[in-house]
């Protein structure tokens, strides 16, 4: 069939993809959680009504965009199987949404997906820093300030900054720098208000690429996480790990953990070098639908 999440998932396509799946199904709800340091909107979107919601996120590295392109995909596969009455993976999902919201924030890096897509244009007024910053654009994972988005995160962020200056990181870079301080950055701030201000059951953040899944953080990982991650990797064949050295704090999955007490996971699709090709897409996706359909309903 034609699929409306199809093609790069650049920040105008994306927002194309949405605006004609909300017109297609009535019932999603499209709203802005903030807006990046350049004033692009981080959009959501949900499926269902509950009290709580599971949260999918992507997007926060700007050369792992294709996380982006499965976010949108897997959004719209619900909606059809839910608006013809059909299954996944042999799950009614009618039946299966009933009393249940999946929350989708499939770009929380705007910036640093343009400008690992387009170059340092897309940085608009920025776009000088951007090039002293670093030359790679095509490898550029950070927002339009420098920041990594997934080292900028309130867990184990001093250590992180110490291992960071260690590695000699002492600013702004296309990877890796953390900021100044924990939650410096309006994209960091945008998900962890939206976490503060509804009750996520558990979150699921897609990074590229190894085909592992992350998750577990400190002492606040729930016990049932394992057995979580256990059907996630029995069902895509990806393997359960720890991330090691400068990977190891900072990041979402972290945050979320060491602050709500709740289930989180990292994962990283796909495998090869990042960003990982558009031809990749559908090998990449059908490994992990039923994955993801999986860690929607627990």
């Amino acid at each position: 069939m034609k699929y409306i999440t199809t093609g790069r998932p650049d920040y105008d396509a994306v927002r194309s993809m949405i605006n004609k799946l909300s017109k297609k199904y009535p019932y999603l709800k499209v709203f802005s959680i903030g807006k990046s340091w350049l004033g692009r909107n981080i959009q959501a979107i949900s499926i269902g009504n509950a009290s709580d919601t599971v949260l999918f996120a992507g997007g926060f590295h700007g050369s792992e965009w294709l996380t982006i392109l499965v976010l949108l995909r897997f959004m719209e596969r619900l909606c059809l199987a839910y608006s013809d009455e059909t299954e996944i993976s042999g799950v009614n999902i009618c039946e299966a949404m009933y009393g249940r919201q999946i929350t989708f924030i499939p770009c929380i890096n705007p910036d640093g997906t343009e400008i690992a897509l387009f170059g340092p244009g897309a940085a608009l007024w920025n776009a000088g820093r951007v090039m002293r910053i670093s030359k790679d654009y095509k490898h550029w994972q950070a927002n339009a300030r420098g920041v990594d988005i997934n080292h900028n995160f309130d867990a184990g962020w001093n250590e992180l900054h110490k291992l960071e200056r260690q590695s000699g990181i002492f600013g702004p870079a296309r990877t890796q720098y953390g900021g100044v301080m924990a939650e410096s950055e309006p994209e960091t701030r945008a998900i962890t208000s939206f976490c503060r201000k509804n009750v996520v059951r558990h979150a699921i953040a897609m990074h590229s690429q190894g085909e592992v899944i992350y998750w577990k953080y400190g002492n606040n990982t729930p016990a049932k996480s394992q057995t979580m991650a256990g059907i996630m990797s029995a069902s895509s064949g990806y393997e359960l790990s720890s991330p090691e050295g400068m990977a190891s704090h900072g990041g979402f999955k972290d945050w979320f953990i060491s602050t709500f007490s709740r289930p989180a996971f990292t994962v990283e699709i796909g495998k090869g070098e990042n960003p990982l090709p558009l031809d990749m897409f559908d090998d990449i996706y059908n490994k992990i639908e039923e994955m993801m359909l999986f860690a929607s309903l627990f």
